[in-house]
């Protein structure tokens, strides 16, 4: 029995409460969903503690929203909560966790896994079947449910999430956007008293994030405890967590209110509305814009051409219609749409992964049909949507040595281009880490790294801000226009502010076609095209289009800053 103190928060006043009767720590315990106390961790063979002194508690029905730089813990966090520190990941573990008033140090995984489900960062981990309605059974047939609660369950989820038409699609066949569904969807469907999200928005395109924001928001008004990891904080403020926690090199630096965060956070590391990082901008000096790449050639021939580029996968689904475009020398492209639409495909073309069924694609003038994918490396690079599908090596700096040789570069070259790229992804001092030991953002850079370092003519990315907080990827982005090699870039990204501050031309793709083609500007205030391709309007691109007669641009938050206002 002892004295306790209550701490609660009103907005920005924090009231504190002596209790005069004495409490058993267990029935504390047990007004919380999770009572995390002093948690401290250290992974085996590193020598700094991935988290420290880490303290909070979440009430049933609960929202808490726990953002930072990648890299920041935030992760090991989420590890630690679900059970598989110190089950699956070894290292040295100090304080307590408690959920459901229970001490999680004394029960298995299979326990955990009933009282909080967790839907990882990479779907690519997380999913195990090989047809999505088994997927979405397999937590159920692992905890004994009979085969009539198990179809009962399947198709309530599904149906929940809509997404009953991939019940009998193939796990390997769904972009990433699915995958991050179906893994929802297998959690969902084992009903668990709380729910942590590691980065639940990196894959999805904006429409499916704003419905699954709202369909959490849904859960956590039905009484269900939610830990949302994000780096997409704009998308998770909108549907108003109770709390928000900010965490940099492994400690928490902010708990609190909504209200507090302006004061607490750096609109350098963490992407904020737009309206609030304006505000906290304009008293700092103003930001550079981008480096534009190298205007096209009048009458150059295009770097890559697709003619009447049609394709189908072998179950006969067909994924691209009669897609006929051309990358030219000095295009900085971003590919929206929405998820399934085909971008991923389409990329996969250009660089020779896939074949079209019809139609042609040319790279400097030769068919991809009679090129080798080694062959088409030396003029585009490709960074893989999911870093496990990329990363092998046993060192970061053999991962990023690996394309170089192959293509021939000289030693003293290698070095060189490793050693720059390893600069530009910010991933100094990570030379000799297993890359995929690492968190996935720090991963996912490594990816970036791997392609940069081969020195191709045309860059090619694949969702290449997933995992990644504000600061890298504005930076990292920043450097790759800087670097004379690239004559093209095309990003395929769910991130419109990305097309905005980035692009100078922006495709739409919708159901295997382009629907669009042109200058941001021109493509991004089509409202009407947006809402149908499930792509969101951002704060960033309301105020660009508001401001665009006089910036005659798009910019970054941090640049209008310091755009006088109309007289």
């Amino acid at each position: 029995m002892e004295r306790k103190v209550f701490v609660t928060f009103a907005d920005s006043v924090c009231f504190i409460h002596w209790t005069v009767e004495t409490v058993h720590p267990n029935l504390m315990a047990q007004a919380f969903s999770l009572l995390v106390e002093d948690l401290s961790f250290r992974y085996r063979d590193r020598q700094e503690l991935a988290i420290r002194d880490i303290s909070l508690s979440m009430e049933p029905g609960g929202l808490l929203l726990v953002a930072g730089p990648s890299g920041c813990g935030k992760t090991t966090l989420a590890r630690c909560i679900n059970g598989l520190i110190p089950r699956s990941y070894k290292g040295e573990l100090t304080g307590s966790i408690r959920m459901l008033g229970q001490d999680t140090s004394s029960l298995s995984l299979a326990r955990i896994s009933q009282m909080i489900g967790t839907v990882l960062q990479d779907p690519e981990r997380q999913i195990l079947g090989t047809r999505v309605i088994s997927e979405v059974a397999f937590g159920l047939e692992n905890l004994g449910f009979s085969r009539p609660e198990i179809r009962e369950r399947i198709a309530e989820t599904m149906d929940y999430l809509g997404i009953t038409e991939l019940a009998e699609r193939g796990t390997h066949n769904l972009s990433g956007g699915e995958k991050q569904k179906v893994a929802l969807a297998g959690v969902l469907a084992m009903k668990p008293k709380m729910l942590l999200l590691d980065e639940p928005l990196a894959s999805l395109d904006p429409a499916s994030a704003q419905e699954t924001m709202a369909l959490l928001r849904q859960l956590v008004d039905e009484g269900m405890t939610v830990l949302i990891v994000e780096h997409r904080v704009e998308d998770v403020l909108k549907i108003r967590p109770d709390r928000v926690m900010l965490m940099l090199n492994g400690v928490v630096t902010y708990l609190g209110p909504i209200r507090g965060l302006e004061s607490a956070v750096d609109y350098h590391e963490v992407k904020l509305p737009a309206a609030m990082t304006l505000k906290m901008a304009a008293g700092d000096p103003a930001p550079g814009e981008p480096t534009l790449l190298a205007d096209a050639f009048e009458g150059a021939e295009p770097l890559v051409c697709f003619e009447n580029v049609g394709f189908e996968y072998e179950n006969g689904v067909k994924v691209l219609h009669d897609v006929t475009l051309n990358i030219h020398r000095g295009d900085v492209i971003a590919i929206l749409g929405p998820n399934g639409a085909g971008k991923t495909t389409l990329a996969k073309h250009a660089i020779g992964l896939l074949k079209p069924n019809s139609g042609n694609v040319w790279v400097e003038g030769r068919e991809t049909s009679e090129l080798s994918v080694a062959e088409i490396a030396n003029t585009l690079g490709y960074v893989f949507q999911s870093p496990s599908h990329m990363l092998f090596a046993p060192s970061v700096k053999e991962e990023l040595s690996f394309g170089p040789k192959n293509l021939g570069h000289r030693p003293e070259d290698i070095k060189k281009e490793v050693r720059e790229a390893i600069e530009i992804v910010n991933l100094s001092g990570l030379e000799e880490n297993p890359p995929l030991a690492l968190s996935f953002g720090q991963q996912k850079r490594v990816t970036i790294a791997a392609i940069l370092s081969m020195r191709s003519k045309i860059l090619v990315m694949d969702e290449p801000t997933a995992g990644q907080d504000y600061k890298n990827y504005m930076d990292f982005m920043d450097s790759i226009l800087r670097l004379p090699n690239f004559e093209a870039i095309l990003f395929i990204t769910h991130d419109i502010d990305m097309a905005v501050i980035y692009a100078n031309r922006v495709l739409v793709v919708s159901e295997g076609t382009v629907v669009a083609d042109g200058a941001p500007e021109e493509v991004l205030k089509d409202y009407d095209l947006l809402e149908r391709c499930r792509l969101v309007p951002t704060s960033l691109l309301d105020l660009n289009l508001e401001m665009f007669d006089r910036t005659q641009k798009f910019m970054r938050a941090e640049a209008l800053a310091h755009i006088s206002p109309v007289e």
